[in-house]
């Protein structure tokens, strides 16, 4: 029987050697074993080679050859796929979900509960980290989405966490989980954080709705209000401007007719200075001429047969007892 020396550190082994048609089952045996270490990169992968358990190389997508186990392995972690963690909540099936109440229930700032659920996104930017740094990624990812989402609801009050507040607590549970991820170097990026429900706790459900149906009807008083006054303030406000500019059209008319007045009075005296008897005669009959208009005139004659006529000015204006 024929022999193979193999030479193992300081030691040197026989093996035997059987031969089938001229190959050796030694050769052929070496043979498959360098075989195992073909392997593939898909385009969505990139291969971490292990010499001896150490990071040696990465390999990129395609064919790829590597020493067979146990001198080396490769693992193919998928770099591109957006991965998906649920903080509350399990989904059980479509559009169905079962809730976590040891996860969603947490305190807020001003000490109300709340039950928040949420859905983390992530990805692998660093595969070499990712593979060597830590284990159980999906459990961590989970744990530190956790935490970072109480520690933010914690800052917040009631009011923020149910309305106005969610997109500012979405950006800050985000920067705070990929912050922790990064300080354990785990080579994990975070897509995206999004709040999927966040209400009160269902025992006091309907406490909360009264209050919130309490801040409506405040709302909508102050909105009504506010409507009112915008109706109003400019109405009095163009009113009071009407007012002013009939007051200055007033003063003006006033002022244009004492001027007139006095241009008047300059010339009758002007006249009268020329004349004076014809202009008082003159200013006499004018006078006379106006109160005698449109008043009514009794002709009464003098005996029985007089000649003489007197005419009577009846002093008592129409409608006068």
């Amino acid at each position: 029987m024929a022999y193979k020396r193999i030479i193992v550190g300081d030691q040197e082994i026989k093996v035997p050697v059987f031969s089938i048609g001229g190959f050796s089952i030694f050769g052929i045996l070496l043979g498959l074993w360098l075989l195992t270490g073909i392997y593939v990169v898909g385009p969505d992968e990139v291969g971490v080679v292990q010499t001896f358990g150490k990071y040696s190389r990465t390999a990129q997508s395609g064919l790829n050859y590597h020493f067979p186990f146990p001198i080396e392995k490769v693992q193919t972690p998928k770099v591109t796929e957006v991965k998906r963690i649920e903080i509350g909540f399990r989904s059980i099936g479509k559009n169905q979900y079962q809730t976590v109440e040891r996860e969603s229930l947490m305190l807020t700032g001003d000490e109300n509960i709340v039950d928040a659920e949420m859905i983390v996104q992530y990805k692998i930017k660093d595969p070499i980290a990712y593979v060597f740094n830590f284990i159980k990624p999906e459990l961590t990812v989970r744990q530190a989405s956790e935490a970072s989402l109480r520690t933010v609801v914690g800052r917040h009050n009631i009011d923020e966490a149910l309305t106005s507040g969610k997109f500012m607590i979405q950006e800050e549970t985000k920067t705070l989980v990929q912050s922790i991820l990064d300080k354990y170097d785990t080579g994990i990026l975070i897509v995206a954080v999004q709040l999927q429900d966040v209400s009160p706790p269902e025992q006091v459900v309907a406490a909360f709705k009264d209050v919130a149906s309490a801040k409506e009807d405040k709302n909508r008083m102050i909105n009504q209000a506010e409507g009112y006054r915008n109706d109003v303030i400019p109405k009095a406000r163009g009113e009071a401007q009407s007012m002013i500019r009939e007051a200055e059209g007033y003063k003006e008319a006033r002022i244009a007719r004492a001027e007139g007045d006095v241009a008047k009075f300059n010339a009758v005296l002007k006249e009268y200075r020329k004349a004076k008897g014809v202009t008082e005669t003159r200013m006499y009959l004018e006078t006379v001429e106006e109160i005698l208009e449109n008043r009514e005139k009794i002709v009464v004659p003098d005996g029985e047969g007089g000649g003489n006529l007197i005419n009577l000015l009846n002093l008592k204006a129409k409608g006068d007892k």
